[in-house]
């Protein structure tokens, strides 16, 4: 490093030991601004300075005008990741096999962050050597991945800590049926069946069945099959029975389309071995 950008840099960690010192984690360009001048940087010279602590190693860049002190720096508590998550998307709400091991209906820690997002609100997407397969984006060594729905399936949320902070996350039951839909994001689908037997005695039926109601009938159909396999009775299941539709689903739907087939439930059971 050269002496004049000895010289430059001094200024540069003194505003991250601030912001550092100020508890701002995650902060935003406008807020490093704030701060610039006690810093002793001028207006002109914030942006380069906030490239030059991104570029040593001091910041991680989470999109544009959005930062987060890195990890592993001296007093620095680093975000969890679901705040960074939530920072990328603020509208979102962590999912999946996130949020499936939040609740604690696995034990399977999962390699990314999974966030339901709807889809009138952007996402932000990783650029050229960084870019990853799928809509998401690579934060230091942590893949963030975005499940985008449509704004009315946008439902059943709950405010949980996170460290040291409160995020969205869906909750448990909403958690399940995002598993019935999607089970490739929450590990597979024996892994979902397995949540919903840990749920189990605490599974809120009423919620269960009302969000299913709202959200198609192969879900719904699913959703009875499983529950019926549970021990729930048909006069606690006879909503979801009722839901019109044309044709068997597939229980699992990322699975082959073969085996039984089941008249009641119009679901054909694709799953190895017999449960």
């Amino acid at each position: 490093m050269t002496a004049d950008h000895q010289i430059s840099a001094v200024p540069a960690l003194r505003l991250f030991r601030i912001l550092a010192s100020e508890g701002d984690r995650i902060f935003t360009v406008e807020r490093a601004r704030e701060f610039s001048s006690a810093a002793g940087l001028s207006d002109s010279y914030l942006r380069q300075a906030l490239h030059h602590l991104t570029k040593s190693g001091w910041l991680l860049r989470l999109r544009k005008g959005l930062y987060v002190l890195a990890p592993g720096m001296p007093g620095v508590t680093h975000p969890h990741e679901f705040e960074i998550a939530l920072s990328l998307v603020p509208h979102g709400a962590i999912s999946h096999w996130s949020a499936m091991h939040h609740h604690g209906m696995t034990e399977q820690m999962p390699r990314k962050v999974f966030v339901l997002v709807p889809t009138d609100k952007p996402v932000p997407q990783s650029r050229g050597k960084e870019r990853c397969e799928g809509s998401g984006i690579q934060v230091g060594g942590t893949f963030y991945r975005f499940i985008r729905v449509k704004p009315e399936r946008f439902f059943g949320t709950e405010k949980v800590w996170a460290g040291e902070t409160r995020v969205t996350i869906t909750d448990p039951e909403r958690t399940l049926l995002d598993g019935l839909m999607m089970p490739q994001y929450c590990g597979d689908f024996a892994e979902v069946l397995h949540a919903f037997e840990i749920r189990g005695g605490s599974l809120n039926l009423d919620r269960i069945v009302e969000y299913a109601l709202r959200l198609d009938a192969a879900t719904a159909k699913r959703l009875g099959w499983v529950l019926e396999h549970q021990g729930f009775g048909s006069d606690r299941l006879g909503s979801l029975a009722k839901v019109p539709i044309k044709g068997y689903r597939t229980l699992d739907p990322t699975g082959p389309r073969k085996g039984p087939c089941n008249n009641h439930w119009m679901i054909q059971k694709n799953l190895p071995g017999k449960m």
